[in-house]
């Protein structure tokens, strides 16, 4: 009997139909292989996996392969992005044993969860080869199996924490970018070779580095290539090439989200027209295409339409003049290099656009049409689970965006997700990792959950000023402090609390993502820039210790934790802003605040009376400012000011944006 029917992941409702007699994770499932005396299949993907499709499609579809299956296995199906924390300990189980991994992900494993044979992705005829031999030694030879999920179990328990070191310091920065430029394609952008993923977090290192040559060509080159939408806005997944042509086409929010604000931040310090559209264009595509009627953002959309990769986004010469008749067609051909060999498989090309067009105003109406006429194309499936982490980072770059590009509407956008969250995720400072239409899913955040969001909302709150944006950014982090330390200046993935599996992981490198430990540190440092607490601010400064290890060999893995190094070395720098809501100027001055290129900048917003908040009445206690920034920061005269500041030491306000520009540029 398969029980994915009542699931509400996206990627287990896929395979609700197959003839296999799938179990969701749990311990329902290990009683019934400990019942049954069998091992455990583990297969763990996500919904817009190109290879978890042909999988399902050759394997779990197949009857004689689910005979197999439901004969000799309990078999569990995991969405990785429900449960990263099931997929981290499994994932680092099948790279020890094959040096390598990926989705989907194979596990056997004991009844008690405990593997002893690791794969990712397995052809029909060989899966079926393999089913049977691990039947064969399950049967005939248990104590070698046993003795081998406990050795596998044993070694990566003894090698879970990354050693660790200072507080990162300038040198270390410095030797961060010596080793970036080894790796880096100075032709083609990027670091090493295919496939290409986009750095996000490493190139936030290099912008607040003031680095511009490895971060300018590989914003250029991916903006310019077929990993960028040329139509639509928003980039895919990776580039299976090394010149950003041919993608792996699956979207995904979190790359959209990390993209998003490092166009942003990328325009700021001076990328010009092509920083502006792209960051425009992302932010559109992520309201049009990944937001839920709820007012989230959905984890991603697939690879495939029509079961073929990429056959939405793809087009042929015939293609361009059916859609756009032969002269435009041919002229649209030449912009976008689509050519009768094609760049991709069939004869068929992905748009890029590697040079600005000639005729602006043809090539916004051409756009258009082939836009239009895309949509006419069976579109590819969304994956509409909200999960917290990323809308955290999405929270972050579209209110930047909003702020920064003066779009009150992407502003709003993050605002309302910020209350999706905060309504149906967060109780008690305790937060679960999913929804779907409404609904909040069971599974407890992890660490990254907790720090992406804290991020996305004490960004938000330096963009609106409303404090109870970082009041529940700061309930979010003291869980972390409580519930995820590891008692040595780290955090595990997961809180003290959660389901035990057989490694409680703690992997402080990035991945796609900031790692959970660098993402918890840079909204640890902001909020203790914000509020004064030396508990958040030596929290963060611990937690980046491993950079100092990662840096001088491994810094690609380090980006994140990198780009808060950067801006804990400088300062970071605080403005408070104050004045009253209704006066321009008090406008003039927040954004102008919020323009600054300035390494881990917070801003803090208030009405210009808090040196007077109180009753008048020297016993009865003076109602605390929050956040302390904005402590005894008043007006000048009657007119609007800004501080900037440092650890708490201000300079002299200012009044104009001319002398705030000034002051934030001068160091």
């Amino acid at each position: 009997m398969n029980r994915l029917g009542s699931e509400t992941s996206p990627y287990l409702l896929q395979h609700a139909d197959n003839p296999v007699d799938w179990w969701p994770w749990g311990e329902e499932a290990m009683r019934e292989a400990r019942r049954r005396d069998v091992p455990l299949l583990i297969s763990v993907g996500y919904s817009a996996c190109h290879w978890c499709h042909v999988m399902a499609h050759e394997s779990f579809e197949d009857a004689e392969t689910a005979r197999l299956m439901n004969e000799h296995f309990v078999n569990i199906k995991v969405d990785r992005e429900e449960r990263p924390d099931v997929d981290a300990v499994y994932m680092g189980a099948t790279q020890a044993m094959t040096r390598q991994g990926g989705w989907p992900m194979t596990v056997f494993a004991t009844p008690d969860g405990h593997p002893f044979y690791c794969g990712t992705y397995f052809p029909r005829p060989q899966f079926r080869r393999l089913l049977t031999e691990v039947h064969n030694v399950w049967t005939g030879d248990r104590d070698s199996v046993l003795k081998q999920g406990a050795k596998v179990v044993e070694a990566l328990n003894a090698n879970t924490t990354l050693p660790s070191g200072p507080l990162p310091g300038e040198e270390t920065l410095r030797q961060a970018l010596g080793n970036l430029r080894e790796s880096f394609d100075a032709a083609r952008g990027g670091f090493g070779g295919a496939p290409k993923f986009p750095p996000s977090m490493v190139l936030e290192f290099l912008l607040r580095s003031g680095e511009r040559e490895m971060s300018g060509k590989t914003l250029e080159a991916m903006a310019r290539g077929g990993i960028y939408d040329q139509l639509g806005g928003g980039f895919a997944r990776y580039s299976v090439d090394d010149a950003w042509v041919v993608p792996h086409f699956e979207k995904m929010l979190y790359d959209n989200a990390l993209l998003l604000r490092v166009y942003t931040h990328w325009w700021k310090a001076g990328g010009g027209e092509l920083a502006r559209r792209v960051a425009l264009e992302t932010a559109g595509w992520l309201l049009r295409e990944l937001r839920t009627p709820e007012g989230g953002f959905a984890s991603a959309l697939d690879a495939d339409s029509e079961g073929v990769e990429g056959k939405y986004y793809v087009w042929t010469p015939g293609e361009l003049r059916e859609a756009l008749g032969d002269d435009d067609g041919r002229w649209a051909g030449g912009l976008f290099e689509v050519t009768p060999e094609g760049t991709f498989e069939h004869g068929t090309s992905v748009l890029q656009l590697l040079r600005d067009p000639e005729d602006p105003a043809r090539y916004a109406d051409v756009r258009a049409r082939l836009l239009a006429a895309r949509e006419r194309r069976v579109r590819p499936g969304r994956d509409d689970k909200v999960v917290a982490s990323w809308n955290g980072l999405a929270i972050a770059a579209l209110a930047e965006t909003g702020a920064v590009f003066e779009r009150p509407d992407l502003v709003a956008a993050a605002t309302e997700a910020a209350e999706l969250l905060a309504g149906l995720h967060v109780t008690g400072g305790r937060l679960l990792r999913t929804s779907r239409d409404g609904r909040a899913g069971a599974n407890a955040g992890v660490l990254d959950d907790y720090g992406n969001l804290a991020e996305g909302l004490i960004s938000l709150y330096g963009v609106t000023g409303e404090a109870r944006w970082l009041r529940l950014a700061g309930a979010l982090l003291d869980t972390v402090l409580d519930r995820f330390s590891d008692g040595a200046g780290g955090f595990y993935d997961t809180a003290d609390d959660a389901e035990r599996l057989f490694q409680r992981p703690q992997d402080p490198t990035d991945n796609a993502t900031p790692s959970g430990q660098y993402a918890a540190a840079g909204a640890l440092l902001s909020y203790g820039a914000l509020t004064g607490s030396t508990r958040h601010r030596e929290a963060a400064q611990a937690a980046l210790g491993t950079v100092s290890v990662l840096a001088p060999g491994h810094a690609r893995f380090a980006g994140w934790g990198l780009a808060v190094a950067r801006a804990a070395l400088s300062g970071p720098v605080e403005v408070a802003v104050v004045g009253p809501a209704d006066d321009p100027r008090t406008a003039a001055l927040h954004r102008q605040a919020l323009l600054a290129d300035t390494p881990g900048l917070v801003v803090a917003l208030g009405r210009g009376d808090t040196a007077d908040r109180g009753t008048g009445d020297p016993l009865v206690p003076r109602e605390p400012v929050f956040p302390a920034l904005l402590e005894g920061r008043g007006l000048v005269g009657e007119a609007p000011a800004a501080y900037v500041c440092r650890g708490f030491t201000c300079r002299m306000p200012v009044t104009t944006t001319d002398a705030l520009r000034a002051e934030l540029s001068s160091g």
